[in-house]
């Protein structure tokens, strides 16, 4: 029905053009412009294709392809890992440190921030932890700071007198209030982008702080069945460097 719309429109332009020779400019203008917005639409992003492509390729390049590893994770998860990762779409923690399917329970945030122990604020990210820790029984919780980080740049942003101009996102980011004063003052000579470096791997510290305000993860890092460490990807210059719980930086890795 609708290719018969197009033919006999066709047909009448044609048989107007044909009445009417002044018109044949201003149509081939008109005409042009159209093919040229209809090429433009045919290069536009369809995110229900990029969806179903994207799932056949997973499907056919790896589901097909271990039948094996999908077929353990279909029976339950024993992931070694808990990671706190940004929410940047830049800084995917399974993409970054290849992990698989089944190896690590993620949590990812605004700036990936752990907030203190908290049942009406953080009840969301309390739930994640108290799951990993005492029903997955996860070895290691992993809080990873990555650079160019958005909500640190917020975070270091907010006036002294504490206003916030937005819903949500200064709210949250305030949880590591704490990290920038301590970047402020110990590092006040400093660029603002500078500080913002700094204060990316404070927060960091801060979150591991705040991990033990939680009394199953104290217990666990306590009775060392569960190690806590702190993180930061660079993907400006490709490295990655991991810490302890007392803060001890390892030696960076490079890619």
């Amino acid at each position: 029905m609708a290719n018969d719309k197009y033919e006999e429109a066709i047909a009448e332009l044609s048989k107007l053009l044909s009445d009417k020779c002044e018109l044949q400019g201003v149509a081939a203008a008109k005409v042009k412009q159209i093919t040229a917005d209809l090429a433009a639409a045919g290069d536009g992003f369809d995110p229900v294709e990029r969806i179903k492509s994207g799932f056949a390729h997973f499907k056919k390049e790896k589901f097909e392809k271990n039948p094996a590893l999908y077929g353990e994770l279909a029976k339950g998860q024993s992931p070694k890992f808990m990671v706190f990762a940004c929410s940047d779409s830049r800084v995917c923690p399974s993409h970054i440190l290849d992990f698989q399917p089944g190896e690590a329970f993620v949590v990812r945030n605004i700036a990936n921030m752990v907030p203190p122990y908290d049942q009406t604020k953080y009840s969301g990210v309390g739930a994640a932890i108290e799951y990993a820790v005492l029903h997955l029984k996860v070895e290691n919780i992993v809080v990873i700071g990555h650079s160019c980080c958005g909500g640190i740049k917020g975070l270091m942003s907010i006036p002294d007198d504490g206003a916030t101009s937005s819903d949500f996102i200064e709210h949250w980011v305030k949880i590591c209030s704490p990290a920038k004063t301590k970047v402020k003052s110990d590092h006040s000579s400093l660029s603002f982008a500078e500080q913002c470096a700094h204060c990316e791997k404070e927060a960091v510290n801060l979150s591991l702080g705040n991990l033990l305000t939680y009394p199953f993860v104290r217990e666990a890092a306590v009775k060392k069945t569960i190690a806590v460490k702190g993180a930061h990807y660079d993907f400006v210059k490709g490295t990655f460097e991991l810490w302890d719980l007392d803060f001890k930086l390892s030696p960076a890795l490079s890619a």
